[in-house]
C-alpha cells in the first residue's frame, strides 16, 4: 500500500503560472533544450509535473522552479529548487531551467540576466563521453543519470518541505556531519525557510525530532539496534549505516 506524503507546510493552495494552454512534455530535459514559464515536463504516468510556478496571490513576475502533483483537487508543490530567491519573469526575459553539457542543472534569472539562482555541482569528469539526461520519474524524483544508468543527482537527496514515498532522511550523529531535515515554507506565499523542521539532532540520541524553531515538540523512539515504528505507523527508522527514515 503506498502511504500519502508527508508535508511541513502552512499552506494548501498554489497557483500554476499555465493559466493558457500548456506546452506540456515528455519526461526529460536534455543538453540543449531549456524550460520557461509555461513549459514543463510530466512524469511517465503523469503524476508529478515539473516546471515554474507562482504560489496563491503572488505576483507572477516572480516564480519558483519546483515539482508539483498532477491530477488531484488541489495542487501542491512538493519540492522547490529556488526557495530563498524566486526567479524575476518579464515577457521579453524569461527565466530559464536547463541541463548543461557538464550534466547540471542550472536555473538562470530572468529579466535580461544570466544570474545563476540554483545549480546542481555534478563533476563534470564523471560524466566522461556518455549523454547525461535529467528524467522526472513517476515517484516524483529528478534525476540526472547517464546512458549507462548511473545516477549522478537526485532531488530525493536534496529536501525541501515533503516526505515522499521512496525518500530516505539520513539520521546523523556529530561523527557523521550535519543532520539534514525537511523545512517548511516560512507562509502560504513564500517557500523560504519556515519555522518548523523534521530530522535528527547529531548532539543527541539516534531519534528524530519535529522541531518548532529552535524546540523539539515531538521524537520517535530511540534506535536502539531494532526497527522502530512511529506512533503513526507510517515512518520507519530503518537499519543501516547511517540509519535512515523512509515513508514506506
Amino acid at each position: 500500500m503506498d502511504w500519502p506524503a508527508l508535508t511541513l507546510t502552512s499552506f494548501t493552495a498554489v497557483t500554476i503560472l499555465i493559466f493558457l494552454p500548456l506546452s506540456a512534455s515528455d519526461d526529460r530535459l536534455v543538453p540543449g533544450r531549456a524550460l520557461s514559464p509555461g513549459n514543463f515536463i510530466l512524469s511517465d504516468d503523469g503524476g508529478f509535473a515539473l516546471g515554474f510556478f507562482s504560489p496563491s496571490n503572488s505576483t507572477p513576475t516572480s516564480l519558483y522552479l519546483g515539482i508539483w502533483y498532477t491530477g488531484i483537487p488541489e495542487l501542491t508543490v512538493v519540492w522547490v529548487a529556488n526557495r530563498e530567491t524566486p526567479a524575476t519573469n518579464t515577457t521579453s526575459s524569461p527565466p530559464t531551467f536547463s541541463l548543461t553539457n557538464t550534466s547540471n542543472l542550472v536555473l538562470f534569472d530572468g529579466n535580461g540576466g544570466r544570474r545563476v539562482l540554483w545549480t546542481t555541482t555534478n563533476v563534470a569528469t564523471a560524466v566522461g563521453s556518455s549523454t547525461s539526461t535529467a528524467v522526472l520519474l513517476n515517484t516524483g524524483n529528478l534525476v540526472i543519470r547517464l546512458s549507462n544508468g548511473t545516477m549522478l543527482w537526485q532531488s530525493f537527496g536534496h529536501h525541501t518541505d515533503t516526505f515522499l514515498p521512496g525518500m530516505k532522511l539520513p539520521i546523523k550523529n556529530s561523527t557523521h556531519g550535519t543532520a539534514e531535515h525537511l523545512v517548511s515554507w516560512k507562509g502560504p506565499n513564500d517557500p523560504s525557510l519556515g519555522r518548523f523542521s523534521y530530522g535528527s539532532d547529531p548532539n543527541r540520541s539516534l531519534q528524530v525530532f519535529l522541531w518548532d524553531g529552535e524546540h523539539s515538540v515531538s521524537r520517535s523512539a530511540p534506535w536502539t539496534g531494532c526497527l522502530v515504528m512511529s506512533q503513526s505507523q507510517q515512518q520507519v527508522i530503518s537499519v543501516g549505516c547511517p540509519l535512515e527514515v523512509a515513508v514506506c
